[in-house]
Order: structure tokens, then C-alpha cells, then sequence
């Protein structure tokens, strides 16, 4: 029986043609909902940079990739921030090697400098271009779980060797999100399972980028959407339709989730 569902964001509930949650996946989840099941979003973006998904009645986030987890209406379940000398080895790494540098916080995204991959990403999106700004200054206030690095999967095997206590996951091959080692999505289901006293095999995920592919894995269902990279789909059990072809609602469907 499933009793949880965690869900991704970009590709999986949002897709990247309308920068809208379909329809028949907003009906399937009040559905699933309804029948006592907890929905979790399960997320690379802030808590706070879920604007689209407030007719989602989901119950908690697993926001920056497991780093920050959290109930809807902000109450805290776990937190693992980047360590202040891992910031500034990356600050430094992004001078020697060319790459900006963001922080994803609650209040938006800030980047070291404005490239075009800077620009594409947020144009993917649908969101405004990252400012520049004293990063430094950012992080000292304490609430930074996430760095983005705007690079190619070459340059990541560089920079990311000189990192040893971080992680990179990405969902596009233009940037990567940063976490702390050990920290992923997988985890931050782990922990609302914990505290919600559900198990393993009673969740369902669903995604489509690298960055899920432990969730899947982890998930007593995991689900990739149609439109999911390589990695998402050889880490899933199963592969529904793409998220503008109802994919949410189909694999709900089949799994007896809805009827």
C-alpha cells in the first residue's frame, strides 16, 4: 500500500513547455490525497520557490535536494548547510577555473557573475536571471544548504575532486546543484519517513533528472516520466508517459493509487 508520494519539480510536476502543472496531475494528487496519502515534493529548489504548487495539497518539501526538509508550513524536520570552508574553496576554485558560483536560498537565487549559462538556466526555467552579488556576504547569514555550479560534466570532474565533502547532482548539462556528501533526496525521504513513521516500501517517487535517480532507487515504487535522462530511467522501476502527456496520472493510475 502506498501511503507517501514524493514528487520532483522541473520536468515531473512543471513542464518545461508550459512552465505549468498539467492538469490531470493537479486532479491525481487531490485524488491520492484524499485517500490519505501524504505527498512530499522532492526538490532542487528553495522551499519558498514553489509558487506554482500551491493547489498541490502537499504535506512537506525535501527541498535542495534532501539538504532542507521541511512541513508546508515551514516547521523544520532536517537541515544540512554547506561548511563555511567548503564555501570558500569554491569561491576560489570558480576564479581559478572561469565557472560562477550561485547560492539557492529562500529568497532566490545570487550568483558571483552573470553568464549565459546563467541566463539559459533561469530562462529554462521560467524564472528571472540570478543578481550578482558579495556572495560572502550572503552566506554569512547562516542559511545556505546549496550551491549551484554553472559547468559542464568535464569541468565537474576537475572541480569537484577538489571537493571531496560535497556532492554534485544535476538535472541539465549546464550546472550542477551542490550539497553536502551524503545528503540527497533518497535521504530527505528517509527522514520524513522517520518522522512521519512510514516505511520505505510504502512510498512511490517520481522524476526525471540525475538528481532523482537515488530517490527512485530509494522509493519502494520509483517512477521515471517518459521525458527522464538515462540515469532517472535505468534507476526507476517503472517509466510512464512524459509530464505533458498526463504521465503523474497514468502511473498513478496503474498502481491503483486513483481509479
Amino acid at each position: 500500500m502506498t501511503k507517501a508520494l514524493f514528487l520532483d519539480v522541473d520536468g515531473t510536476l512543471i513542464s518545461f513547455e508550459t512552465h505549468e502543472v498539467p492538469a490531470s496531475a493537479l486532479d491525481a494528487l487531490r485524488r491520492a490525497h484524499a485517500r490519505g496519502v501524504r505527498l512530499f515534493i522532492a526538490t532542487g529548489r528553495a522551499a519558498a520557490d514553489l509558487e506554482p504548487l500551491q493547489e498541490i495539497p502537499y504535506d512537506g518539501v525535501v527541498a535542495l535536494n534532501g539538504a532542507d526538509c521541511l512541513m508546508r508550513d515551514g516547521t523544520p524536520v532536517a537541515r544540512h548547510p554547506v561548511p563555511r570552508a567548503d564555501f570558500e574553496k569554491a569561491l576560489a576554485l570558480s576564479e581559478e577555473q572561469g565557472f560562477p558560483v550561485g547560492l539557492e536560498l529562500n529568497d532566490g537565487v545570487f550568483v558571483n557573475r552573470v553568464t549565459p549559462e546563467v541566463v539559459r538556466l533561469a530562462e529554462m526555467v521560467a524564472h528571472p536571471v540570478p543578481r550578482k552579488v558579495d556572495l560572502r556576504a550572503l552566506f554569512d547569514r547562516g542559511d545556505c544548504c546549496q550551491m549551484c555550479f554553472y559547468f559542464d560534466p568535464e569541468l565537474e570532474k576537475r572541480v569537484m575532486a577538489e571537493l571531496p565533502s560535497l556532492v554534485a547532482s544535476r538535472w541539465c548539462p549546464i550546472f550542477a546543484d551542490i550539497n553536502v556528501r551524503g545528503v540527497d533526496k533518497a535521504t530527505g525521504m528517509a527522514e520524513f519517513a522517520a518522522h512521519f513513521g512510514f516505511a520505505h516500501d510504502e512510498t512511490m517517487a517520481f522524476g526525471d533528472g540525475g538528481n532523482d535517480a537515488a530517490l527512485l532507487r530509494a522509493a519502494g515504487v520509483g517512477v521515471a516520466m517518459g521525458n527522464a535522462c538515462g540515469e532517472a530511467l535505468n534507476a526507476a522501476d517503472y517509466v510512464t508517459a512524459s509530464v505533458d502527456d498526463d504521465g503523474i496520472w497514468k502511473a498513478l493510475e496503474h498502481f491503483g493509487v486513483i481509479d
